[in-house]
């Protein structure tokens, strides 16, 4: 894995090198790691460290105010050590270690902190699952949950002060975005503790709890539900309706926040992982809904339909035979697809991940406002699978014709085998091994719906129409993004913008409008990474004619977890080479 980086990037030590540059970087990513699970207990159970899963982050302005001040002082040392002598493997995992150190900088100097919501997601979600990564096997693991459950209010007070600042300085989410967002905090507000999300681990507990344990652990769980959890999203409720919702920002471009033109250059920067602009993005964007327009009209073609494309898009948004009619239907079919897809990966890959996959629904308490699907890594080092979400509300906005594409993109060969891979990492520091990049995770997606092509999973023009109207929506993803944050577009033009352009459900144009408004630059890794691993496969096959062989190409591409596009060319640069001696 990490290994094969340093084999991969012709990773021999110069003769000259410092012996002790690499003691001082690995010095500090040890330092770091440790202090990261120190601030944030969270992080920590879900990377495999236990001994804090009683415990919430301290995310006051002071606690975050010392974290940063911690990682400028690692900077500081970081820029000390000469890196020239250091293998190439060191050298890259040197350039992430200060991406990430430069990056929560410049995060908490721009305030991102005081925005920790958008459109489809948000703190208060997360922790309605933060259970499961945690064990549940004695009476002490439920009493740390339980105990964790108590820390909910003061983190969620925190969290409220800084949105209050946020208000202040005008820096919120849009208030057209929040539109029916309070749902997902309502959803939580129950009776009983029994109804509630965090009561799920309490429905079953193992023999090996004792039974004096299990009654006193119950009570307990019932009071922490009803004294904690309730009224903190109770009080959250409040806030937000009468508070944030209220006085949100009418406007809805990044480019309207303070210094936010710079603020969405940064973005830009750090989701594409590339030196970018929005004007450049853009012109990509154009371009690539030009030339996947043209591919989209041959396949109406084969379909047989006569009629402009508005009119194809408007047949397949009302015909019923595109539509599952039940939740179930639509969770077999995705449950179908993948498992075809799972008995093709050999053809298309020499390494497999060992950890699982099942195929849920979207939880009900966030589905409303959720995207179609989404992949749920598995907890590390646990006995828990991967989840591949599909979201099962709005039956009617859930075409059957584009669950192939999002079938391949989340689970397999997509997200599941992506995050599998990168978990088995068994060498280099640690951040290496949990460290995700929109740019290279997403577009690794997005390159594995084109391999359904490969596969043979698209058994007819509807389906392959669904992987182009996928792959088209990411291409406007560009343009919309960078139109609404950097050069002034409404979200009336975004959303006929997409509707005109794609075949998604009109349903999932407004909810995934409100989720480019609300997190900028994020929607722009998906097609750009896909961009350049197409780019790279294309070299690779031009160099090695006859000797290229796909399955090591995705080897090299995954094998050593998720990096910058500019690195991971560097690496199939050396991998080619290598294939070649």
């Amino acid at each position: 894995m990490l290994a094969a980086l340093a084999l991969a990037v012709a990773c021999a030590q110069a003769p000259d090198a410092a012996p002790d540059a690499r003691e001082q970087l690995y010095a500090l990513f040890d330092e770091d790691w440790a202090a990261r699970l120190v601030e944030s207990p969270q992080f920590a159970t879900s990377v495999g460290d236990h001994s804090r899963n009683d415990q919430l982050a301290d995310v006051s302005l002071e606690a975050i105010e010392r974290r940063v001040e911690r990682r400028r002082d690692l900077l500081r040392r970081f820029e000390e050590i000469d890196t020239g002598g250091l293998t190439a493997a060191d050298r890259i995992n040197a350039r992430m270690f200060e991406r990430q150190l430069r990056s929560s900088v410049q995060g908490f100097e721009f305030g991102g902190y005081q925005m920790p919501l958008n459109a489809d997601s948000g703190f208060h979600m997360g922790f309605a699952r933060m259970y499961r990564p945690m064990p549940f096997r004695t009476a002490d693991h439920y009493d740390d949950y339980i105990a964790r459950m108590r820390a909910i209010p003061a983190y969620f007070e925190q969290q409220q002060a800084h949105m209050r600042a946020g208000i202040d300085r005008g820096f919120t989410l849009p208030r057209v975005t929040l539109e029916g967002y309070e749902d997902t905090i309502s959803a939580h507000i129950v009776e009983e503790p029994q109804d509630s999300a965090f009561w799920a681990p309490f429905e079953d507990l193992p023999a090996s709890v004792g039974e004096m344990d299990r009654e006193r652990i119950l009570t307990d769980a019932e009071a922490a539900i009803t004294e904690a959890v309730v009224p903190a999203y109770q009080a959250f409720y409040e806030f937000f309706v009468g508070e944030y919702q209220p006085n949100a920002r009418e406007t809805i471009g990044a480019s309207d926040l303070p210094d936010g033109q710079a603020y969405y250059a940064e973005q830009v920067r750090w989701f594409t992982t590339l030196d970018v602009t929005p004007q450049e993005v853009h012109e990509i964007g154009l371009s690539e809904v030009a030339r996947i327009r043209a591919e989209m009209a041959e396949v109406i073609r084969e379909t047989g339909f006569e009629g402009s494309y508005a009119e194809f898009l408007e047949f397949l948004r009302t015909d019923p035979r595109f539509y599952p009619k039940t939740a179930q239907e639509l969770l077999e079919r995705a449950a179908w697809i993948a498992k075809k897809m799972d008995g093709r990966l050999p053809s298309l890959f020499a390494t497999l991940p060992r950890v699982p996959y099942t195929v849920e629904p979207v939880p009900d308490h966030m589905a409303p406002k959720y995207t179609a699907g989404r992949y749920v890594s598995a907890p590390y080092n646990s006995t828990q699978p991967g989840i591949y979400w599909v979201n099962t509300y709005n039956l009617p906005s859930r075409p059957l014709y584009a669950l192939e594409a999002l079938t391949l993109h989340e689970a397999v060969p997509g997200h599941h085998l992506q995050h599998g891979i990168a978990a088995e990492i068994d060498a280099g520091p640690e951040f290496r091994r949990h460290d995700y990049l929109s740019a290279f995770g997403e577009g690794w997606g997005l390159y594995s719906e084109y391999l359904g092509l490969e596969a043979g999973i698209y058994e007819d023009p509807y389906s392959n129409f669904g992987r182009l109207t996928y792959e088209i929506w990411r291409a406007c993803r560009l343009v919309v993004d960078t139109g609404v944050h950097a050069l002034g577009w409404t979200r009336q033009q975004m959303l006929d913008y997409l509707a005109e352009n794609t075949a998604l459900s009109l349903h999932e144009v407004r909810t995934e409008t409100d989720r480019y408004i609300s997190w900028p630059g994020q929607a722009l890794a998906y097609k750009m990474g896909e961009l350049k691993i197409r780019e790279l496969r294309g070299k690779a096959e031009e160099a090695l004619g006859a000797d290229f062989d796909v399955r090591l190409f995705h080897d090299a591409v995954l094998e050593n977890g998720s990096v910058p596009l500019d690195v991971l060319e560097e690496l199939i640069d050396a991998w080619i080479e290598e294939q070649q001696s």
